[in-house]
């Protein structure tokens, strides 16, 4: 017999993916969790800094599978 816990998991794995997304939101928002203000200012700056990387060309992009497939190649999975 399935617990709570795992009716509760199982129903929000349903869920489309922008709902769950949203779900998560709110969850980690009920934790309560300190904000550092800080380090969302630096990750923002990174993110930005990445972007604009991207944009002007400074950076060469790799697919996702290819990234995977050296992955599970270095990995032998």
């Amino acid at each position: 017999m399935a617990t709570t816990n795992d009716r509760v998991i199982e129903e929000a794995l349903s869920l489309p993916a922008d709902i769950r997304l949203s779900l998560v939101e709110k969850l980690l928002t009920s934790l309560n969790l300190p904000i550092d203000e800080e380090i969302d200012r630096l990750w923002a700056e990174e993110a930005e800094r990445r972007v604009s990387q991207i944009e002007e060309g400074k950076i060469k992009m790799v697919p996702g599978e290819e990234v995977f497939a050296r992955i599970r190649a270095k990995h032998g999975k």
